[in-house]
This record gives C-alpha cells, structure tokens and sequence, in this order.
C-alpha cells in the first residue's frame, strides 16, 4: 500500500470513482464520458478547478481467451496493449485532477505482464495507489483536514433479506465491516471492485453536555482535522460503484451468466467545505 499526502483548497470535490473495465463490451462508455464532463464542469457551487478523483482500480478489463469468463463478443479490445493504450487515453482527460489509481483484480490477475496499473500511472505521470492508500488531504499551510482510505477490495457486498430498505441498510452494514478496522484515524473509507453504489454516513446520535451552566444538546458526528482515532460509527464509508453494464445487446455477458441482479452503474462525489466532508452524493449514470 501507499501514503499519499496531497495540499487541497478548503473548499472542493472529490469523485470516487473506478471498475471502467476498459476493453469490455459491456463498458457504459457514454457514462464514463459523463464523469469527464462533470470533473470538467461546476460542480456544488465550485468551479471545475476544484474538482479532483481518485480511481479505485480495474481501470481495463484484462480477460484473455484462456480465461473461462472469455467470449468474442464480450471483448472490444482482446489485446492486453490495446487496453492499455484505450485505458490511458480515457484517463488522459482527466489525469491532472486524479490524484492516485488503485491497481484491481482484473489488471492484477496479468501480473506477468508486468505491473498493468502502475504503468498506465506512469505514462499519465499520475501517482500509483498499489492495491490500497492512506490519502493525508492538507490545506495550504499544511494543517490536515482528513484522511482517507481507499482500497480496490474484495469479496462481495449483498443482502438476501425480502425488504429492500432492509437490504440497504445490511449491504450499508457490511461495507462498514469491511472497511472499519483498516486505519482507525480515517474520517474517509471507501472501495471498489463489488459495482455497487453505497454511502453510509456518520451516526448522528444525540447526546446532551452542559455549556455556561446550560444543559445543550449536541450530536455525534465525524470529527475535523487531525484527531487521532476515530470511532467507526463516526466515519464516512462509500462502495464507488462501476462502468459495466449487465445486460448486453443480442449476447449475455458473464455477470448475467452467472445470474447477478441489476444494480446502479455510476459513481460518488464527496463535497468537502471548509476541510471537512459535508455530505457525499451518489451519481447514477444517465
């Protein structure tokens, strides 16, 4: 893994996003397309210049014929450089506002080609995450304003419970478990690799303390600055989503195979005002 410290403004947007999956078929690449236009765009009221992402891995598809998942028309590019090449160029436009790229299973499972991910970092001359990274976000005096840590992941994220609220909150539950325990002075905690799209924010819990003399109520919540351990209740947890469509035109992909439901392609945003997350919004590719 790294640590990777960055000096931010104190007010700005960070997009988590990955799993584009470039050199499959099924990638949805009109909704890549729309997460370049908005890193590029206003976006909460601040300009595009402070916009910034991390990529949270899987940036190509890394299927080759040898593998049971194969199939001709599941694979645009079935040349491993052509999805080098198509990856690097898709992250062109937006390498100067990525501050680091995961590497993922998919890339990862061709490591005798080499270190996919790290070179497609450093011909975008974009800073290489490894597997997982402790992101330090500094103001420009460079007092912290958070940390944040960012892995591919692994393992899957579902609920069979018959009420969907329910499911919600299980999946919600078991992203929390996953990540939890992984830097414990972390406001920020977030993964890729299951495709789904989840947020779980801090407990706001009410607790009553006194203040001149007064009873006053206050609230739980996730901390500011640099403070030390951080209670898991008390921390922001994201599942990044994805770029992989599930069902194809006039041919069936792996995932619809092996009989995964639908879910939400898409990606999240964290507004951070001020040096701290005010709230972390979903976006559903259109």
């Amino acid at each position: 893994m790294e640590i990777l410290s960055y000096n931010q403004p104190d007010d700005w947007n960070l997009f988590l996003f990955g799993d584009d999956h470039i050199g499959a078929a099924l990638r949805h690449d009109h909704g890549w397309e729309q997460l370049v236009d908005m890193m590029h765009s206003e976006y909460g009221g601040l300009t595009a210049k402070n916009n910034f992402g991390v990529h949270h891995g899987d940036c190509i598809e890394a299927i080759l014929c040898d593998d049971k998942r194969f199939s001709f028309f599941e694979t645009k590019e079935q040349s491993v450089l052509a999805q080098i090449y198509a990856s690097i160029k898709a992250l062109d436009p937006i390498k100067d506002k990525t501050l680091c790229i995961l590497d993922g299973n998919h890339p990862a499972k061709l490591i005798n080609f080499g270190e996919i991910t790290k070179h497609i970092c450093k011909e975008l001359n974009v800073r290489y995450g490894t597997w997982s990274a402790k992101l330090i976000y500094k103001d420009i005096k460079d007092k912290v304003q958070f940390k944040h840590f960012a892995t591919h992941g692994s393992g899957s994220i579902s609920s069979v419970a018959d009420d969907p609220e329910r499911r919600k909150t299980n999946m919600r539950l078991s992203l929390k478990r996953k990540l939890k325990y992984a830097f414990g002075d972390t406001v920020l905690g977030s993964m890729g690799h299951t495709h789904k799209i989840l947020i779980s924010e801090p407990t706001k819990d009410l607790y009553i303390k006194d203040l001149g003399g007064k009873h006053k109520q206050g609230y739980t919540g996730a901390p500011t600055g640099d403070t030390g351990y951080i209670h898991p209740d008390y921390r922001w947890y994201v599942n990044t989503g994805a770029f992989l469509k599930l069902y194809g035109d006039k041919f069936s992909g792996y995932a619809e195979r092996a009989g995964y439901p639908p879910i939400e392609l898409g990606f999240c945003v964290a507004r951070i005002r001020k040096g701290s997350i005010v709230a972390i919004d979903k976006v559903v590719l259109e």
